[in-house]
């Protein structure tokens, strides 16, 4: 049954659990995860040979399993694992396994508001996708690149619809391979298919796909486009429109196309990771405007700054009119935000958060081996074990701060602007 997951936003911290206790009574434990509120900290814990459990601020699981891994909470305050007992693998939440058994599971997802879980699932060498427990009907030889539709009510994958042995090179070049939604696959095969995109109203389903041995493209409901590439990339749906883009390439450059037809005007030696703002109203990629330098383009127009080694995580702002992303150079992390560079580098950083006003950045960074937060390129005079990623209040005024120090697992609540000041 789901439940509301409860947020308490008054300023002050408190002391959630002690890890170290934790060590003293099981055989080992695993690395923590805290909880969306921060009002839990849990860790898969070895109980004897072949017994795990996992531990929530200090309380087991009923249930214990041969086998935990990916220990995660699901958006909506729940606690999710991947879980085998007695040699048969399925998924856990809050110590209550899915009816359904499996030779092997893999690839958990949520949906944003977490109310969905799916995973790819393997049985007696068949493979499919599990939704809630619910397991499609049909099910594959090969299956790769599972994905879940934005409302979390749709899961996809490409999948192998004609077998054929190693030498049988002639099936492969016929084409072997489709894409499935919700277990149904197209009509059309094809040589290749790669990352697929589900629309938000779960309707259409997008794929990169090869024709032949030497022609790419992008195919919508089992349609390439007409216009074929020397490549393609993972295409994106237009939030509302329904529109598809992806990044082409055609005589050695990069190009990003709308449904076949070339979008922006200026090409670029690399164009990958395209993304819309929440409304749609922007688009952006990560760029490379010559070779070896990086940085992001905002409806064709890339920032000033260029980085040299990578830049990833892009990011907008709830409304769309801001973008930030992490970058490398020279073996030092930082951040940009619309084409500025914060001052200050890091051994390593996470995806930045913007506050609901999009006025304030914050990130997760790591330095010296200690982790940390920044806000709007000041740093938070606290170090800390290990932090997860901070929180914005509804007003963004606040934030949540979920710290790991000693041992201690500590909830902060605290005004952005005592790390501004």
């Amino acid at each position: 049954m789901l439940t509301k997951i409860e947020w308490d936003w008054e300023s002050g911290s408190k002391e959630i659990a002690d890890i170290r206790q934790w060590q003293n009574r099981f055989n080992w434990v695993e690395e923590p995860e805290a909880s969306p509120n921060g009002e839990k900290i849990a860790a898969v814990v070895n109980l004897a040979e072949g017994e795990f459990n996992v531990c929530v601020n200090g309380d087991l699981w009923e249930a214990a399993f041969d086998k935990i891994w990916n220990l995660k909470f699901v958006p909506d305050g729940r606690l999710s694992a991947l879980v085998s007992e007695t040699g048969a693998w399925t998924v856990a939440v809050d110590g209550s396994a899915w009816e359904n058994r499996f030779g092997y599971v893999w690839n958990k997802m949520f949906s944003p508001d977490g109310k969905h879980i799916a995973v790819a699932v393997q049985q007696d060498m068949a493979y499919g996708m599990a939704l809630n427990d619910v397991v499609w009907e049909q099910t594959f030889s090969n299956l790769t690149n599972p994905a879940l539709s934005p409302d979390g009510e749709k899961t996809a994958a490409a999948v192998q619809v004609v077998p054929f042995g190693e030498g049988e090179i002639h099936k492969f070049q016929q084409g072997a391979f489709s894409a499935a939604l919700d277990g149904k696959t197209w009509d059309t095969r094809f040589v290749n298919v790669w990352k697929t995109a589900i629309s938000a109203d779960g309707r259409s389903m997008a794929a990169e796909i090869r024709l032949n041995l030497y022609d790419y493209t992008i195919a919508v409901d089992g349609k390439p486009w007409e216009q074929t590439f020397g490549c393609v990339w993972e295409p994106v749906f237009h939030p509302q429109n329904g529109a598809v883009v992806a990044p082409v390439r055609i005589n050695g450059k990069w190009h990003l196309a709308q449904d076949g037809r070339i979008l922006w005007d200026r090409k670029f030696v690399q164009l990958w990771h395209a993304m819309y703002s929440p409304s749609g109203n922007k688009l952006a990629a990560v760029v490379a405007p010559k070779f070896g330098r990086w940085t992001i383009a905002v409806d064709g127009k890339p920032w000033p700054v260029t980085f040299k080694d990578l830049v990833n995580d892009a990011v907008f702002s709830p409304e769309g009119s801001r973008i930030a992303a992490t970058a490398k150079e020279d073996h030092k992390w930082m951040i940009a935000v619309d084409g500025r560079v914060w001052n200050n580098t890091f051994d390593m950083v996470w995806q930045p958060v913007f506050s609901s006003g999009s006025d304030t950045v914050a990130v997760k960074i790591e330095r010296n081996g200690k982790y940390g937060i920044a806000v709007n390129d000041r740093l938070w005079d606290q170090q800390c074990d290990a932090i997860w990623d901070p929180v914005f209040s509804a007003e963004g005024d606040k934030l949540l701060l979920r710290t790991l120090q000693d041992g201690r697992y500590i909830r902060r609540v605290m005004p952005v602007g005592d790390i501004l000041s």
